[in-house]
């Protein structure tokens, strides 16, 4: 089993057994400025805070490197993060030695590529420690389509 497959499925094991208990500032931040990247088309940023062997699952396809990432969604999801607006609704943190999680529900609206876009994504990001430095090891997105309010 690969580094990166057994840190995912301890990290789980984890996140189970402490019922997504203490929260800390440092892995929520990495999150935050992560989205900030994005939206800013600040792909450098992006990268460096991405684990080198990050595991991006989103719509069905999963892309298993920083460096598959950068080469094939990473721009598109800097376009789409620079022509949408999202919203954070909920967010929930906590971590066990050097491992973290952030799971986060957000809402996006906009116009992207021709467009309207009003969804909502339950979003899981996993974290290790490695020489004092947080990195996003693991993204689960998963969206659909926002609801309209009923009258």
């Amino acid at each position: 089993m690969s580094a990166i497959r057994t840190f995912m499925l301890l990290s789980f094991m984890v996140l189970g057994a402490s019922a997504m208990g203490g929260t800390k500032d440092a892995p929520s931040a990495v999150v935050r400025s992560f989205h900030e990247a994005l939206a800013s088309g600040n792909r450098e940023r992006v990268l460096e805070l991405l684990d080198p062997d990050v595991v991006i699952f989103e719509q069905g396809g999963a892309e298993m490197s920083r460096d598959e990432y950068a080469s094939h969604h990473l721009g598109e999801d800097i376009e789409f993060s620079r022509s949408t607006s999202r919203k954070l609704v909920s967010q929930t943190s906590g971590d066990k030695g050097a491992s973290a999680w952030v799971l986060s529900i957000s809402e996006t609206s906009g116009t992207f590529g021709g467009k309207d876009v009003a969804s909502r994504t339950a979003e899981t990001m996993l974290l290790k420690q490695k020489s004092g430095e947080w990195r996003i090891a693991h993204i689960h997105w998963s969206s659909r389509r926002k609801e309209a309010p009923k009258p």
